[in-house]
């Protein structure tokens, strides 16, 4: 077992972010969060800045099988059949940092305001593709 993932309510009651997550990596990474588990869209996490609480309300133990750090991203594998794996990624945006939280299906969802082109350039009739043999 590569440890628990802990869920539980946040007890700041004017917070906008009402679940507290910690990540069993080190002595734990305590982060903030919007939902508990990322199942229609990304998921908004920030840092918590202080450890665990001890009086937590604890909403999920998920045990998990893997809990492995990847570059900028922690991937984790919860020991259940569903919804089992998720990944915690860690950037930087606009001079601070910004964590979100994903799944398989919630990262392949399609980004809304983006549109796709449907048809063909105009005026583009011959497109030449050159092909080097020689490249392997």
């Amino acid at each position: 077992m590569a440890g628990t993932l802990l869920i539980a309510r946040n007890p700041d009651p004017d917070s906008t972010l009402p679940n507290l997550l910690r990540i069993p990596l080190g002595d734990g990474i305590v982060l903030r969060a919007r939902e508990t588990w990322p199942r229609t869209a990304k998921v908004y996490c920030h840092r918590h800045g202080a450890p665990w609480p001890d009086d937590a309300e604890v909403l999920e133990e998920l045990p998990l099988t893997s809990c492995v750090p990847r570059g900028a991203a922690i991937d984790i594998v919860a020991a259940r059949a569903r919804e089992s794996r998720s990944q915690f990624v860690i950037t930087r945006a606009r001079g601070r940092e910004m964590i979100f939280w994903q799944s398989p299906r919630t990262s392949k969802t399609p980004r809304p305001n983006v549109s796709l082109p449907t048809s063909r350039t105009a005026g583009i009739v011959d497109i030449a593709i050159i092909v080097d043999t020689r490249e392997r």
